[in-house]
């Protein structure tokens, strides 16, 4: 098992070996931001709730707000008409 380790590590030289290693710690680090970056988002969300707001619709808010406008309102207007052709409108 340990020969096997040197022959690949023999196969990548050392410039190779340090990218690799400098790629993986910067994504170890970066997914280390995301998680700390989603416990603070938790954070602000369950404030907001405290504060009598629906975190479900704040949510939604975010997503809408991320869409460009004239797609969400295209979108919008089919749902309308589909709505309304299925009587539910």
């Amino acid at each position: 098992m340990a020969d096997d380790a040197s022959a690949h590590s023999d196969i990548l030289n050392a410039t190779a070996q340090g990218q690799l290693k400098s790629i993986i710690e910067r994504v170890e680090r970066l997914e280390q931001e995301k998680a700390e970056i989603a416990e603070q988002v938790k954070e602000v969300l369950a404030e907001a709730k405290g504060n009598g707001f629906d975190v479900k619709i704040i949510r939604k808010v975010i997503r809408i707000r991320k869409q460009d406008r004239a797609k969400r309102q295209e979108e919008e207007a089919i749902l309308d008409l589909y709505l309304s052709a299925i009587g539910e409108i």
